[in-house]
């Protein structure tokens, strides 16, 4: 565990997008992959069919990731908008330590279905409240070891060529993009939060 380990209440209230990071880790990869095998334990998934799976990229790695999402975004949309919108991203994200991608197996979630029939048309909506849960568990286990972290979508331009390079298993469904390394700015912006009396209710006390 890092010297900067903090509590779980301290993490979620920390926990948010940072995007400005560093490849200067302090944590060892072992602490990561430990994270991310924890996450995919004992976070929560509909009928228990554990249809949260990840790939972890790290230094080398995650740079070709990266590289290959240069390439792929670049194919996808106008120059102009590449120039300003997305390659200046990209090269942020580059620059990290990390990157975790999450998939949902359909494989999983079809044998779920055929235990239960009757939940077919509501299993994708499950399977994205299972792929969100995961994502956020892993992100504030990060964020309590001292890490940045921000979550990307570039699916589905990057789906094709990161199965080709990491042999993904075709039922695998990308959902989402976690970067994550040492943080070396400030929060892109402040949180600000709406009255939470007014977004809650209470009864029986």
């Amino acid at each position: 565990m890092s010297d900067a380990t903090l509590s779980l209440a301290e993490a979620i209230t920390k926990r948010g997008s940072l995007h400005m990071l560093s490849d200067h880790v302090d944590i060892p990869d072992t602490r990561i992959r430990e994270i991310v095998r924890e996450g995919l334990l004992h976070s929560p998934t509909p009928f228990n069919c554990q249809s949260g799976r990840t790939v972890i990229l790290l230094k080398e790695e995650h740079k070709k990731f990266w590289d290959l999402a240069y390439d792929a975004v670049q194919a996808s949309v106008s120059p102009v908008i590449f120039e300003k919108a997305f390659e200046p991203r990209i090269k942020m994200f580059r620059a990290a330590y990390g990157t975790i991608l999450f998939y949902e197996s359909q494989n999983a979630l079809d044998k779920a279905v055929e235990k239960m029939p009757i939940v077919k048309e509501k299993m994708p909506q499950w399977s994205e409240h299972a792929a969100g849960m995961l994502q956020y568990v892993i992100w504030t286990m990060l964020c309590g070891e001292g890490l940045g972290v921000n979550l990307q979508h570039y699916n589905p331009m990057v789906d094709a060529p990161a199965a080709e390079r990491w042999d993904i298993p075709a039922d695998w469904s990308l959902k989402a993009q976690m970067v994550f390394g040492k943080p070396v700015g400030p929060r892109n912006h402040k949180k600000e939060f709406l009255p939470v009396e007014d977004r809650m209710k209470v009864f029986g006390v």
